[in-house]
């Protein structure tokens, strides 16, 4: 009796902790590819398609073809520049909490850098 009333709990438990792993690593990809990519934007001569394949190189091919990518390169020395990384959850991680009520969709793993132009 004991097993049947907590295995249920067990499960929810395992399958919580193997989704948010998927999505703690997924996410420090995301973070470490906006990191890169700010500071490709960041050097003389940057273009927007340098700083985008800066980030494809770094992400996965499943995060690469759903990802949202923003940067703002600034026009001269002294300028902020801002490269801003947008990965959907649903790519990343299976939703497995979707039975009782907690789902990926709709949510994404979200990533800005800001640093100065050279």
């Amino acid at each position: 009796m004991e097993l049947v009333l907590t295995l249920p709990i067990l499960m929810v438990v395992i399958l919580g902790l193997f989704e948010f792993t998927w999505l703690f690593y997924a996410r420090s990809m995301v973070v470490e590819a906006s990191r890169v990519a700010a500071r490709q934007a960041t050097l003389p001569g940057a273009s927007l398609d340098s700083v985008q394949a800066e980030v494809n190189r770094l992400l996965p091919a499943r995060f690469v073809s759903h990802a949202r990518i923003e940067a703002d390169l600034g026009e001269h020395a002294g300028d902020i520049v801002s490269v801003a990384v947008a990965v959907p959850m649903k790519s990343v991680a299976p939703d497995l909490l979707w039975p009782i009520g907690i789902t990926l969709a709709g949510h994404s793993l979200y990533s800005e850098t800001r640093m100065v132009r050279e």
